[in-house]
This record gives structure tokens, sequence and C-alpha cells, in this order.
């Protein structure tokens, strides 16, 4: 397993990876049905607060295979039966995931995340048996993938109110692995294959929006209550989704990773900003669904709570998309300020009868601004 050479031609994602990343879609699935259950319970504050807990174990394990995988893929028989052993791991995960949003219950959720995390610290050892000019960097992110496992396993036999706080502390040492291992040297990741990771499970989360929507509003039109304003709602969803993927894929993600964001701390904010684009993509499909219930008096929020879950993660994607992904290739002022003004007016249309609608438009107009020719 000796790293692979980051400029070969027509690197694209192995079936494999596409076989994990749909596997993954599971446990997304899972995250966004629980966080519409809380916000229809009006336990907005939680339910978001345990909603990014859980996502954070999704996004984590995701992006650490594939920036391993990029770098290392040899495609034999032993890293396959280890691949389909993180899957594994992956849907035990998922299976967790409803019982740590419910009832805390983190037994589950941290044995498949265990799983997914010590199998990929046993395919760094075979990286550092197999590639000693960068054995440094493979044996600290060995070590330190185990080392945090052991204190996952830990947190299950600490009280319930130091719980919180030592999650806290270990999201903290697991983004702070790759930073310090790759201190050490940086690992062969490509550029292009890279960016078609993050491009395809963009994909996933925005799927997974627009059919959490779609169910919700199914399932509010069989009831036949507030007919107009599902009407508006449907519409509206449907322009959040394809604007948040316009804006998305604008601009193509392996200019920036081939070019100015190979240094480090570019890189990492790239690569970890997306764990909002990601989860608000996610919780998007959620407050959709959970206006569909306030729509058909289902759930007892106030209509501008109803309202701010739909408006706030399309705000959340908006401005982390322009952050992290099409703000460095603007130079002028009148390319960046439309952005974060049109996220100002998606927030505030929660305050309007038909927030999703309103943020749609918004949306839309953006869009519209974005493809607009210049001189």
């Amino acid at each position: 397993m000796v790293g692979r050479n980051p400029g070969e031609p027509h690197r694209t994602a192995t079936s494999l990876e596409l076989f994990f990343d749909l596997c993954f879609v599971v446990a997304v699935a899972q995250a966004s049905t629980s966080l519409h259950g809380a916000l229809v319970e009006g336990d907005y504050a939680g339910g978001a607060l345990r909603f990014a807990l859980v996502f954070f174990t999704i996004w984590w394990a995701w992006m650490n295979f594939t920036w391993f995988a990029s770098a290392y893929d040899p495609d034999d028989v032993t890293y396959r039966l280890t691949v389909l052993v993180q899957i594994t791991g992956s849907l035990v995960l998922a299976a967790g995931v409803r019982r740590a949003f419910e009832d805390g219950d983190l037994q589950i959720i941290t044995l498949g995340y265990v799983v997914l995390r010590t199998t990929l610290a046993a395919l760094w050892l075979r990286a550092a048996l197999s590639d000693p000019a960068r054995r440094r960097t493979t044996l600290r992110f060995a070590t330190g993938v185990m080392m945090c496992q052991l204190g996952w396993v830990g947190l299950l036999f600490v009280p319930d109110p130091v719980r919180l706080p030592g999650i806290v502390v270990m999201i903290v040492a697991e983004v702070s692995v790759p930073v310090w291992a790759q201190s050490a040297g940086m690992t062969p990741w490509h550029p292009r294959h890279i960016a078609e990771r993050y491009e395809l499970f963009t994909l996933i989360v925005l799927g997974e929006c627009v059919a959490a929507a779609t169910v919700a509003v199914r399932s509010a039109f069989d009831r036949q209550h507030g007919t107009g304003s599902l009407y508006a709602l449907a519409a509206g969803g449907l322009l959040v989704a394809y604007a948040m993927w316009w804006l998305y894929f604008t601009r193509p993600a392996h200019t920036l990773l081939a070019t100015t964001h190979q240094a480090h701390r570019r890189r990492f904010s790239w690569a970890y900003g997306h764990y909002l684009i990601f989860a608000s993509a996610t919780a998007e499909g959620a407050g959709l669904a959970a206006y569909a219930d306030h729509v058909t008096h289902r759930a007892e929020a106030s209509s501008i709570a109803a309202g701010a879950a739909v408006t706030v993660p399309a705000a959340v994607f908006l401005i982390t998309v322009w952050v992290v992904h099409l703000r460095p290739h603007q130079r002028s002022l009148a390319e960046r300020i439309p952005f974060p003004l049109a996220a100002v007016g998606v927030l505030m249309a929660a305050w309007s009868p038909a927030p999703a609608l309103v943020a749609g438009v918004l949306l839309t107009g953006l869009v519209g601004w974005v493809t607009m020719p210049r001189r």
C-alpha cells in the first residue's frame, strides 16, 4: 500500500467508494428523521445540539476514509475487505442514531463509530509498513485515531453531567489528529479525486433534503390540510434545493485544491468547513418536513419557530458555501456582498407567511446574479 500519484490522470471515485457513500445514506437519513422528530416536539435547541453531535460522527468517519482512500487505495482483496468492515460499522452507527437522539443512549452509535475508526487505524498501520517515506505521518494517524477511540469508549462510563463536556473534548481531539499527523508530512491526496468525493456527498445530502421534504409534503396532502400553504412549501422547497445545488456547483472545487489550498491552513478550513455544508443541507430536509407538520397542525411550534427551521439551515448553507467554496474565487466587493445580503433575507423569511417560498425565491435570485455574464 504505497502512496498513489497525486497527479494521476483520470482519477475518479471507485465503485467501492460509491458503495461506501451509499451505505452512509442510511445514517444521514436517520439523523434527518431524528431532527425532524425533535423539531415537531418543539425541542429546537436540544434537537439541534444532538443533531450536530450525531452528524459529526457520520461526517468525520466519512471524511477520514475519503482522504485516506485518495492517498492509499491499492484496491486489493485485503483493502476491500477492510472497507467492507468499515461499511458494517457505518450501518451499526446508523442503527444507533435514533437511540442516541431520543434516549441519550450512546452505546450502539459508539460501537459503530469505533468499528469504523479502528478499521481505519489498521489501514494507516498497513500504509506505515508499505510507505517508509511517510511513516511518521501514517503512524501519527494510527496512534491518534486509536487514542480517540479509547476516549469515546471511556465516555460510556462517565456520569451524565460530565458526558457533554467530554464529547466536546473528544471532538476537539478528533479534529486535531489530522493537523498533528500531517505536520510530519503530507499524504499524497489527489485534488480532483477529493473534489469529486465531496461533490458526491453534497449530492447525497441534497438528495436526502429533497426526499425528506417530499415524504412530508405528500403525507400532509394526504391529510388534506392547508392546501395553499403546502403548495407554497412544496414549490419553495424545490427552489431551495435547486438553488443549493446550483450555488455549490457554480465553481469546481479542484481548482482551489490544486493551487491555493495545497497549504495546510486553507486545505483544512475547506475540508472542515464542509461539515456545516453537509449538516445544513441535511437539516434543511428536516426543517421542511417539520414545517409541513406545522401547516397541518401536527406540530405545536409557533409560525416563526417553524419558519426558522426552514430558513436557518438554508442561510447556514449559503454562508458556508460562500465562505469556503466561492469567496476565494471572488475579487471585488460587488461579487461578495450579495451573499451575506441574501443570507440575511433568507433568515428574515421566517417571519413571512410562506418562509420556504420566500427563501427559495431569494436563493433563486442569487443564482441568477451568480450566473449573469460579467464583462
